[in-house]
């Protein structure tokens, strides 16, 4: 079986038991503490779990570590989007992942302690490079644990090096220029994943200004985990999306948030609800208000 949205704790279990072909990524971290992700995973993860770090294996400001590639450097290092955390090439994160020993006929399975903050990325990321079969593990490391899973401590052994193959992209990536074109058409809706207060642009602890892409729609990102730390059941998730769209088309939204990390827990959750697939503008908030030119709002939209 092939899991591309979820999988509990106890499916994944079932999947290590099966020996399937599978690798599992801890992709704890902490923004502002960005070491303690690190930490954490050699304190604490599911057995054999490879650790993904958002600065240095998600991001391109680092240069992800990659494998004997034919790629020149400057081909490779290019990121694919702006802001904070840019994205890195698809070239060089496949490199990462053949790194890594990652490969094709893979079930990935990702997970961290911060309520699919993180981990999310990499979901969205091994979509982006053409890799269907990814899923979040609902709950985390939390409902691992929970469940009476093993964890280790420590580093893990390497793995052999692979050879993953990109295929074509099976998620958009909307970049500034798209979400600007698109501004104020009907054709594209805008949801920011940030806290209100930052949204409103009451507060801004991570950006030079303040505010929203105008038209936005707020929905933040922890609003799709439940009490128990996993993602609210798809029936919930589809009437709050719902009432938030107003009978705008699921299909026409894009996702942001700072730096294009925290909108992912929205879009996965779309999916979760059965609204179908829908755009990451992964530059974000970030990208968006570098340019002075490029508009900006303040407040509760009406």
């Amino acid at each position: 079986m092939t899991y591309t949205t979820l999988i509990s704790a106890s499916e994944l279990q079932q999947l290590i038991a099966s020996g399937a072909p599978l690798m599992v990524f801890d992709c704890s971290f902490e923004l502002m503490q960005p070491t303690a992700g690190a930490q954490q995973y050699e304190q604490a993860h599911i057995p054999g779990a490879v650790y993904a770090n958002l600065d240095n294996h998600l991001s391109a400001k680092h240069g992800a570590p990659g494998a004997h590639g034919t790629l020149t450097a400057q081909e490779a290092d290019t990121p694919a989007s702006g802001g904070r955390h840019p994205l890195p090439s698809r070239e060089r994160f496949a490199m990462w992942l053949s790194s890594v020993g990652f490969a094709n006929n893979m079930q990935a399975v990702v997970y961290d302690r911060q309520g699919a903050n993180y981990c999310g990325r990499l979901w969205w990321m091994l979509k982006w490079a053409g890799h269907d079969a990814v899923a979040v593990l609902d709950g985390g490391l939390q409902a691992w644990q929970a469940a009476g899973g093993a964890v280790n401590s420590g580093e893990e052994p390497a793995h052999f090096q692979s050879n993953f193959q990109l295929g074509a992209p099976l998620r958009r990536l909307a970049t500034v220029g798209d979400v600007l074109a698109d501004l104020g058409s009907p054709s594209q809706n805008v949801i920011d994943a940030r806290a209100g207060a930052r949204f409103r642009g009451e507060v801004e602890p991570l950006d030079p200004v303040a505010g929203h892409i105008p038209g936005a729609l707020n929905r933040p990102f922890a609003e799709n985990i439940g009490p128990d730390g996993r993602f609210k059941p798809a029936a919930v998730l589809r009437a709050e999306f719902e009432q938030l769209l107003a009978g705008r088309d699921p299909s026409t939204v894009v996702h942001q948030c700072g730096s294009g990390v925290s909108a992912v827990p929205n879009l996965l959750a779309m999916e979760i609800a059965g609204l179908g697939q829908t755009a990451l503008f992964a530059g974000s908030w970030s990208e968006w208000c570098a340019d002075p030119a490029r508009p900006v709002e303040k407040g509760t939209p009406s």
